[in-house]
Order: C-alpha cells, then structure tokens, then sequence
C-alpha cells in the first residue's frame, strides 16, 4: 500500500526540522529529568508529578514520531516550477466571491503549517482542494460546510 505523502513548503519543512531538533534535544531531556525527580519522592501510585510527567513524555514521543513521518515522505512542493498562473501549494491565491467585489487572499501550505488567521490554509480544506490545479481567471465552485460558492481567481503568486 503506498504511504501517504506530506505536501509542504520548503519553509515548512525547515520548520519541522527545527520542532524535530527542539523535541529531541530539549523536550526528550527535560521530560526524563522530570520525570528522574519525581520517582525520587517515592510512592508512584500516589505521585500527580510522575504521572504528569509520564503523560507529557507520551505526548512528546508521540510528537517526534508524527514528525518524523512526515519528514519521511515530505512532499516538499517548489512554487516556481509550476506554471506561474496555476495554484499549488506554496502559492498565494486572489480570488473574488461571484457577485461580490471584496477580494480574499490565501496562501496554500500544507497541513502542519496551516494558519487561517494569517491567511494560510492548508492543502486538505475544503477551499484549497477546490482551487488547487486551476489558474488565473478560472471561475470555480467551492463546497465548504457552510455552503457552496463560485469565485473567480484574479492573481496567483509564488
């Protein structure tokens, strides 16, 4: 069965990288120390500072392994090899709502580096997916869970 690929950015995957160093380094370490000190007061089965450390050791290894996985099979896309009209990950889409003249701006990342807030949303919503392959002055249909739309895309950049 083919293993499932991690699109993303080059940016996206120095930043994993660097998550990856930070958990194994710093987090990993720290976690065990803790961990080390709480055992010193003695009775496990009554000791809130070993469990809480022992839950916090999961999460972390639980972190490194999920990073891992996608460091493994990133799919690390380069903007500028794909036409310059198309929209693909690491490109920064403006389109128009048919029917309306407020403009909106995304820029396509992959999953782990989604911020709608800051305007990046990831590769799997449900807009990304809808505009992913098209190009500029493409009108296309939106399904979202609040609804379908069409826009109209007006300028995609790398």
């Amino acid at each position: 069965m083919p293993q499932k690929t991690y699109p993303m950015t080059a940016a996206g995957k120095e930043k994993l990288e660097a998550e990856l160093k930070e958990l194994k380094l710093v987090k990993r370490p720290e976690v065990i120390e803790r961990i080390k000190v709480a055992r010193s007061y003695g009775d496990l089965s009554e000791n809130s500072e070993y469990d809480a450390a022992k839950d916090e050791q999961s999460a972390v290894e639980q972190r490194i392994a999920q990073v891992e996985q996608m460091l493994k099979y990133a799919d690390v896309i380069d903007a500028d090899s794909v036409d310059p009209n198309e929209v693909s990950v690491g490109k920064t889409v403006t389109y128009t709502k048919v029917g309306e003249d407020d403009p909106e701006t995304y820029t396509i990342v992959g999953s782990d580096e989604s911020d709608p807030l800051n305007g990046k949303i990831s590769n799997d919503s449900p807009i990304a997916q809808a505009l992913l392959g098209k190009h500029k002055g493409d009108t296309v249909s939106i399904s979202t869970p609040g609804g379908s739309f069409d826009v109209v895309i007006n300028d995609v950049k790398a």
